[in-house]
C-alpha cells in the first residue's frame, strides 16, 4: 500500500458509514480494540421499501422467474416482503444465487436452507461465473434498489444472461447534520450514495487531514467526482476486505 507521507498522521478515530451492527462480531470492533481507536458507526443512507402495488405497475410477475440473484441482505428482505404483500407463495423449486456466502446463509431467515437450491460466490457476480454457466438457461430476477449495482447488471448483460432488474427498495439519504463539528481521522465509504449523502448534508465539506477509505470501483469514482483524496482503496489483491485495507494503513502510519 502506498501512503502519502504528507497525510500520514497517526489514526485515533474511525467513522464507518454504515448502521451500527446488532452484535459485536463486526471486524471493526476487533480493529478498534487492537489499535485503541475511537470507533463510530453511522448510516449515511437508509433503505425504504417499494410497495407491492408499485412493483405490479412495473409488470413484474415473480412466477415468471426460475432463479433469483441476491447482491445484498436488503435485496433478500425486500424480495420476501414483496412476496408476502403480493400473497405470492415462493416455489420450492426456485434457485437462489448469492454473491457471497454471508448472503446465502441469511436466507435461513426466510426458507429451509438445506431443502433449497442455493449457490454463492465470494463477493461479486463474476465469482458466480462457473455456477451460472451451468444454469445459463434460467430466467433470473435481480431484486435491487433504485441505485442498482451497475457493475453486476453490466456483467450479466455482457455474458448474455436473461435477467430482469426489479426495484424493490429505494436508497434514501439520511440526515447526519449533527456530525457537523465532529472530526474523524478516517471515514469509510461503501457506496456512491454514502458519498453523495456527505455532500447533501455538508455541501462545503473540506477533507483536510481526514483520510478516506472506499470499497468498490463505483464508490471510488464518486469520490473522484468530488475531488476527494482516496487514501485507502479496497478491494485490492493484498486487501480483499475493507477492514484489512484499513488495518494495513494503520500499521504504516501508527508506528
Amino acid at each position: 500500500m502506498q501512503v502519502d507521507v504528507a497525510r500520514a498522521n497517526k489514526v485515533k478515530s474511525i467513522l464507518v458509514t454504515l448502521p451500527k451492527p446488532e452484535n459485536d462480531k463486526s471486524p471493526y470492533f476487533a480493529l478498534a480494540e487492537k489499535y485503541n481507536l475511537k470507533l463510530d458507526f453511522r448510516g449515511f443512507i437508509h433503505v425504504e421499501g417499494v410497495p407491492a402495488r408499485d412493483v405490479r405497475k412495473d409488470k413484474i410477475n415473480f412466477a415468471d422467474y426460475s432463479a433469483v440473484i441476491f447482491t445484498s441482505k436488503n435485496a433478500v428482505d425486500h424480495f420476501f416482503r414483496v412476496c408476502e404483500e403480493m400473497r405470492y407463495e415462493v416455489s420450492s423449486e426456485l434457485k437462489y444465487f448469492c454473491i457471497s456466502e454471508t448472503i446465502a446463509l441469511y436466507l435461513q431467515k426466510y426458507i429451509q436452507y438445506r431443502k433449497r437450491k442455493i449457490f454463492f460466490g465470494k463477493q461479486t457476480a463474476k465469482d458466480l461465473e462457473e455456477v451460472l454457466k451451468k444454469h445459463s438457461k434460467e430466467k433470473f430476477l435481480l431484486p435491487c434498489s433504485d441505485v442498482a449495482n451497475e457493475e453486476t447488471q453490466k456483467w450479466l448483460q455482457d455474458n448474455g444472461y436473461s435477467f430482469t432488474p426489479a426495484v424493490l427498495f429505494r436508497t434514501v439519504i439520511s440526515n447526519i447534520q449533527d456530525l457537523e463539528k465532529v472530526y474523524y481521522d478516517i471515514i469509510v465509504f461503501f457506496s456512491p450514495s454514502s458519498v453523495q449523502s456527505l455532500y447533501e448534508n455538508f455541501p462545503d465539506f473540506q477533507q483536510k487531514n481526514t483520510r478516506v477509505a472506499a470499497f468498490g470501483a463505483s464508490t471510488q469514482q464518486e469520490l473522484l467526482k468530488h475531488n476527494l483524496i482516496l487514501d485507502i482503496p479496497a478491494p485490492t489483491p493484498a486487501s480483499p476486505s475493507m477492514t484489512m485495507a484499513v488495518e494495513q494503513y494503520i500499521k504504516l502510519v501508527n508506528k
